[in-house]
């Protein structure tokens, strides 16, 4: 499993190169990438795991995070209807972008940035995608696509634009007049 040290930060030119596309059939070499992007953010949202490993809590993590250039990353999340969205996918396409633009209340976050930073990014309400996912049962990828919408969404173009070399601190704005809030429910 990948540890708070080997996530690289902002300023490491990694960040900003664009990711190789995965070979396939994807290799036990980048399958066992993809299942420790993923066990990062199982285990890094887990109170007792999180405080044992020193980790901070993370919804999505891309190989180029662990200073890997490759398309894959791994995203592990509840949406604001309590669905599970938990999965590893290699090669992404956004095929589709709605019109609707949304973002995320308070701004982002990023495990690749340490400070605190103002302001907010915007991203598109609904995408459609296609990639290589990780099928456990079946132990490999397979070609899948989705509709992500809201929070799912936001967290998807924001590992996606790690694979092409952007971070979200490159797209801040003070304001969003033409988005919406993402609104979330606090307990």
């Amino acid at each position: 499993m990948y540890l708070s040290k080997d996530i690289i930060k902002e300023g490491h030119p990694n960040l900003t190169k664009k990711s190789k596309p995965v070979k396939l059939p994807v290799s036990k070499e980048d399958k066992e990438i993809g299942l420790n992007l993923l066990k990062y953010c199982v285990v890094s949202q887990n109170k007792e795991l999180n405080e044992l490993y020193n980790l901070r809590p993370g919804v999505g993590l891309s190989a180029v995070q662990v200073n890997v250039l490759k398309r894959m990353f791994a995203i592990h999340l509840e949406d604001l209807d309590g669905k599970m969205y938990s999965f590893i996918i290699v090669n992404p396409l956004i095929t589709f972008k709605s019109k609707e633009m949304i973002y995320l209340n308070g701004g982002e976050g990023c495990l690749s940035i340490d400070r605190k930073t103002e302001g907010l990014t915007p991203r598109y309400k609904t995408i459609k995608v296609k990639g290589h996912v990780y099928d456990s049962k079946l132990d490999k990828f397979l070609l899948k696509e989705m509709t992500l919408t809201g929070l799912p969404s936001i967290v998807f173009q924001h590992e996606y634009d790690h694979l092409e070399g952007i971070l979200f601190i490159d797209k801040l704005y003070e304001s969003l007049p033409e988005a919406k809030p993402l609104i979330e429910t606090t307990t």
